[in-house]
């Protein structure tokens, strides 16, 4: 099974960038009348390969500078801090002992060399197989890049000739469902990228009144996180550090720097709960927030990634299916019935003979 997993997550991945990515593939081959798929999607690829690279040109340089500085002030603090303030004196013993049980220079003069040996050995073969793993994710990483390309080239005619594998007599209940799914996952990521884009523009306000270091920069990182929700609180311990920077930088002191980012965090956190997501979210999708995460947090929890890229469909699927099914809530809308028949009606493509 986990080999199985190792192997599908890729293409799921892979298959969600895809779907993501359509509407700009869509755009630079209709509107920009580039007419080749292919040509559109490597346009697209190149398009986000130079944002990204964009954005790291803009971060890196600063990112040093801010490195340079923490290194210089905790340098500076450190030559100053004296443990006795903090540590009692059978504190400070206690952690001399534990310096010396992992001191290196003990270990190398051990006398039984064939002991050490062994102590080292499962060290040795932690790093080859950390070194495998790391080559293992390089792979899967370029064979989902290559997941995309492809996927990105074919979603039209996988769109189009899906339906063909499902009995004729299912083929319009399945595609009145496909057509809900695909609404209602469109509505998500144009909400979704909403609310993050938002959301980075009040972190990056926010920070840049407390004063705090990189703050523009974090502030969009973190909204950028959100394009997966609650996902920015992997934002928090960078931002913990520059806070940290800026009290030992500044006049200010760390614990007023720190309460002034919790502030920062507390108040965009309400707006976004209480404000962003419920308008932006629950009018697009009719699904309410706890609904949204819960549906992430279960399908997380049952099949982990994959879980996750298909808690949405799963969910708007159920739900669906229970309103037409079984509340026997309405049938499938007119524009889905004229969707199935425009679809039947379409002729096939003649082959050579």
């Amino acid at each position: 099974m986990s080999a199985l997993y190792g192997v599908l997550l890729p293409f799921f991945v892979s298959f969600l960038l895809a779907y993501i990515l359509d509407p700009i593939v869509e755009f630079i081959q209709t509107k920009c009348r580039v007419g080749n798929r292919a040509a559109s999607v490597i346009i697209t690829l190149l398009l986000i390969i130079g944002v990204f690279a964009a954005g790291f040109a803009v971060i890196i340089p600063e990112a040093k500078t801010q490195a340079k500085m923490a290194k210089d002030a905790f340098i500076s603090h450190a030559d100053d801090f004296n443990l006795n303030r903090y540590l009692s004196p059978e504190t400070q013993e206690k952690l001399k002992h534990v310096n010396a049980d992992w001191s290196v220079q003990k270990f190398l003069e051990r006398e039984d060399i064939a002991q050490s040996v062994q102590d080292f050995v499962p060290k040795l073969l932690n790093w080859i197989s950390g070194g495998i793993s790391w080559l293992g994710g390089l792979l899967s990483a370029f064979i989902g890049f290559l997941y995309l390309i492809f996927l990105m080239i074919d979603l039209p005619n996988i769109r189009n000739k899906w339906s063909n594998y499902v009995p004729r007599k299912f083929r319009q209940q399945a595609l009145a469902i496909a057509d809900k799914v695909d609404e209602n996952m469109s509505a998500y990521f144009r909400g979704q990228l909403m609310i993050a884009t938002c959301v980075g523009i009040l972190f990056a306000i926010g920070f840049s009144i407390i004063g705090l270091p990189m703050g523009l920069i974090m502030g969009f990182v973190v909204g950028l996180l959100n394009l997966i929700p609650y996902m920015q609180a992997l934002g928090i311990p960078p931002t913990i550090l520059l806070a940290i920077l800026q009290g030992l930088t500044t006049d200010r002191p760390i614990w007023l720097c720190l309460v002034l980012l919790a502030v920062v965090f507390i108040v965009v956190q309400s707006i976004q709960d209480m404000i962003l997501t419920p308008k932006i979210m629950g009018n697009a999708m009719g699904l309410s927030p706890a609904i949204i995460l819960l549906a992430l947090s279960f399908w997380g929890a049952l099949l982990g990634v994959i879980g996750m890229i298909l808690a949405l469909p799963f969910t708007t699927l159920i739900f669906y299916y229970y309103d037409r099914y079984v509340a026997n809530r309405g049938v499938a809308s007119r524009a889905h019935q004229d969707n199935y028949q425009g679809r039947l009606r379409k002729p096939k493509p003649k082959t050579d003979e």
